[in-house]
């Protein structure tokens, strides 16, 4: 497979601009699955995940066109007729966020039969928010041999549903769904992330009656059908964030183009906190550090608005090298650390202890050979080897294809010595 290589101690500086967002993308996708007539998405991003996506709503019945941009793709998803109701374990263990063709099928097709997920091997997010609340909205629910099978023969109902945690996933699932659904429904206790706002401004532009967007209680007045719509998908603040992290990093300067630093303010907080210099205008986001250390600074992850668990890994690969000590605490995910061992290698001193963990910052990193566990943990061993001295090999760079587009080029264009050698057949 792929490999990445870095030859560390570049500053970077030079401008990025920043994809669509992953995280709404691919929920966006799905809703085309409730309209007869096309969903035209634009600022789509190139990854693996979005390929895989759409290999599934073609099986689906799924009609999927793509306009190639320069630095973005215009997708159509029209899917007139859907085929099949059953999302096969073949394509739906190679990305969680494909389970979420369960709302949209079972209100607009009256039933479904999706397998249980996959993805990311970082926690067991389990998918029981999703069922229990279908099952309000009165679908009946049988777990068969791996797959989720679901029934609402006269359609859902509207329900008020309170969930006991905040599930960005079942705030997707169960808003798709109550959109076609007969009568109101309330998800209380429902997520904010600025992607549950985007896709539900696009449910609306398709004709959905949703109050509360960027609360955390959207009120969903069913509608009987929905129609076609176009629209743009939001800059990606993970990725944004990261390349940040990269900047304050390296010592350089960088201007995150086509995104808005109210997406990513925990991020931006902590940043400043550590002694990088950001200022958010309009449309973009200038990072920068003069060369002097950064500062230890403790971060616990949390929902939106707090600091997202996206962006733990790479914080965490920054302060492997601050000043101090730092505390960085999980709690979103279990097994959200097996990177630690991966940033040890580059001589980092990080210490596990439940869910926090002690980063002791050291003088400098040396590069090494490492293996990415996941999406997330890629992009922070990419940062570590950034500024290490020597060459830092990345394995498994299908995790990072999932989740990050160009990367190496990105990088690249703003001075990084990084480069990608593809497998040899």
């Amino acid at each position: 497979m792929d490999t990445i290589h870095i030859r560390g101690g570049r500053r970077l500086k030079g401008t990025i601009p920043v994809s669509g967002a992953k995280n709404a993308a691919l929920p966006l996708m799905t809703a085309a699955l409730l309209t007869d007539e096309p969903l035209t998405l634009a600022n789509m991003p190139r990854l693996a995940d979005v390929r895989t996506l759409s290999k599934l709503l073609a099986a689906l019945g799924g009609e999927v066109s793509i306009d190639r941009g320069e630095d973005a793709d215009v997708m159509t998803v029209h899917a007139k007729d859907i085929r099949s109701t059953t999302a096969p374990y073949e394509i739906v263990s190679q990305i969680r966020a494909s389970f979420w063709v369960l709302g949209p099928l079972v209100a607009r097709c009256r039933e479904a039969k999706v397998s249980l997920p996959g993805g990311c091997a970082i926690g067991a997010r389990p998918v029981d928010l999703y069922i229990k609340g279908l099952q309000k909205m009165g679908a009946e629910i049988d777990l068969v041999e791996g797959y989720v099978h679901a029934a609402a023969p006269d359609g859902l109902k509207g329900a008020v549903i309170r969930s006991p945690v905040v599930s960005v996933g079942a705030t997707h699932t169960l808003m798709m769904a109550a959109t076609l659904a007969d009568g109101v429904t309330v998800l209380e206790n429902a997520a904010r992330e600025p992607e549950i706002g985007d896709v539900a401004n696009c449910l609306v532009a398709m004709g959905a009656k949703i109050e509360g967007i960027g609360t955390s209680t959207l009120r969903i007045e069913g509608v009987e059908r929905l129609h076609g719509a176009t629209h743009r998908v939001i800059a990606d603040r993970i990725e944004a964030g990261t390349y940040a992290i990269a900047a304050a990093m390296t010592g350089g300067e960088i201007v995150l183009e086509g995104v808005e630093g109210e997406t990513f303010g925990a991020a931006i907080s902590v940043l400043r906190a550590a002694g990088a210099e950001v200022e958010s205008e309009q449309g973009a986001v200038r990072v920068a550090r003069n060369g002097e250390r950064l500062q230890a600074t403790d971060v616990v992850t949390q929902v939106f608005p707090g600091f997202p668990t996206d962006l733990q890994a790479q914080f965490m690969a920054l302060m492997t090298t601050a000043d101090g000590e730092s505390e960085i605490t999980e709690t979103i995910f279990e097994n959200r650390f097996m990177h630690v061992q991966e940033l040890a290698r580059f001589g980092a001193d990080i210490s596990l202890h439940g869910d926090k963990a002690l980063v002791r910052g050291v003088e400098k990193l040396k590069g090494a050979p490492v293996m990415a566990s996941d999406l997330r943990a890629s992009a922070a061993l990419i940062i570590a080897g950034l500024a290490a001295e020597g060459e830092t090999i990345v394995n498994r760079v299908y995790h990072l294809d999932r989740g990050f587009e160009r990367i190496e080029a990105k990088l690249g264009a703003c001075g990084a010595d990084i480069w990608r050698e593809k497998e040899k057949h």
